[in-house]
């Protein structure tokens, strides 16, 4: 006879537990990766790499080892407790919720502006004169509205790892045409610093697959219908070939730089529109077909972080509804949001769907207007502190007895997401000193 826990939540029978990790399974890691790597990601790689050519590659991977450490700790809480991330950050006090809750307001409505422009610079570029950059930005938020407000998770990871099979196929392609210097790859991975390149590094480490998403890895691994510690292995395969895909896409953007740029002394605009410079260069070495071919992977980019974040982030909004309703923790004896994501049923409720609406409509304004001063300075300083917010959290979720001993952090995951916290907290403070006060 199938077993279930005493307690009832999030668990499924012994049948549906899988016997050993397979690759099958592999989708939650899929979409958190690339969700958390958008198109000014990809910028600030290739811009590292046209500065130092492949001094860096070090960053990189240790930057793709320290997401495989936070999103395996965020995975590891949902399935070995049978509670949310943001149940166990409101079992630490108050003050998570009242950070939060200012957060998750202030940044989506930034976000999904910066979002939508994002989606619609490549078509812009693919389709000139057909529409303006802000029509096909308002098109775009509206159909990542539509398509989450009417699809729930299986869909949704299936058009997701369409996308990332699109931007795997063209970001590499485009690393092979530019033929990559395997000699000068293999020493980029001897750990370097030349004059110069800390704030490069530093964002090489830090910046590339990290926001917000991360948290949102727990979220998907339950609507996978992973929700005890039975799928803890398939958890960590899925999370490993994740983060591998990751660091593929960076070390491909970095040889793009280093052989593209850095050789020839070619700049690029900061932001997205870096990546337009970038379609132009490419046109005029290889031909229209490879610059037509990297505007798509562009779209796929930026599109994917788009619906991730409409759906991810719009999860952890209504597990917040749902615990600031209910006043207290799972631990009081009543059941998390947990089930309810594994069953779909959160994809449906009033929450989850009034954030897609905070995410779409009220950022359409900021399109047509300059973002205000303080809006900027509010969104800067709540988004640097968050990656510190989720590294430090997670220490301590997980060292106390909030979690079962046999899933505790062991040393290696205690020192990964310390030095996690600390590079974030250098991180932090460098992005809030460079904010326009």
């Amino acid at each position: 006879m199938a077993k279930t826990s005493d307690s009832g939540i999030g668990e499924v029978t012994e049948e549906r537990r899988p016997r050993k990790a397979s690759w099958r399974h592999v989708g939650p890691g899929i979409v958190v990766a690339a969700t958390g790597v958008g198109a000014g990601d990809l910028v600030a790689t290739l811009i590292a790499g046209s500065k130092f050519g492949y001094t860096l590659m070090w960053a990189a991977v240790i930057g793709c080892l320290v997401k495989i450490s936070l999103a395996e700790a965020a995975g590891r809480w949902h399935l070995a407790t049978g509670r949310t991330l943001f149940d166990g950050w409101r079992s630490l006090g108050r003050w998570t919720t009242v950070y939060f809750a200012i957060y998750v307001v202030v940044w989506g409505f930034v976000y999904g502006a910066t979002a939508m422009s994002s989606s619609a610079l490549p078509i812009v570029a693919l389709f000139p004169g057909v529409l303006g950059l802000k029509t096909w930005a308002v098109i775009t938020g509206l159909i990542g509205l539509v398509f989450v407000w009417f699809n729930q998770y299986a869909v949704f990871e299936k058009v997701m790892t369409v996308l990332v099979g699109v931007m795997f196929v063209v970001v590499v392609y485009v690393a092979a045409r530019v033929g990559p210097d395997a000699g000068a790859a293999f020493a980029g991975l001897v750990p370097v610093l030349p004059d110069g390149s800390l704030l490069y590094t530093l964002g090489l480490v830090g910046g590339v697959g990290g926001t917000i998403t991360m948290a949102a890895y727990g979220y998907w691994v339950n609507a996978k219908g992973w929700t005890n510690s039975g799928w803890m292995k398939v958890m960590r395969l899925d999370n490993r070939v994740a983060y591998v895909t990751t660091g593929i896409f960076v070390v491909a953007m970095l040889i793009v730089g280093a052989e593209l740029l850095h050789s020839t002394n070619i700049a690029l605009a900061s932001g997205d529109k870096g990546l337009l410079d970038l379609s132009d260069v490419l046109e005029a070495r290889f031909g229209a077909t490879t610059a037509k071919l990297f505007l798509v992977g562009f779209f796929a980019t930026s599109f994917t972080s788009l619906i991730g974040v409409w759906h991810g982030v719009s999860l952890l909004f209504a597990d917040f509804v749902e615990n600031y309703r209910r006043g207290r923790t799972v631990a009081d004896g009543e059941a998390s949001i947990v089930a309810e994501v594994a069953a779909g049923e959160a994809e449906k409720s009033l929450p989850f769907r009034a954030y897609l609406l905070w995410l779409t409509f009220p950022p359409i304004v900021l399109l047509f207007l300059d973002q205000p001063f303080g809006l900027v300075i509010a969104y800067g300083v709540l988004g640097a502190f968050f990656m510190p917010f989720l590294a430090l959290t997670l220490v301590w979720l997980l060292n106390t007895g909030r979690t079962p001993r046999e899933w505790r952090n062991g040393i290696l995951s205690n020192v990964m997401l310390t030095a996690a916290g600390l590079l974030f907290v250098a991180l932090c403070v460098q992005q809030v000193r460079d904010l326009p006060w």
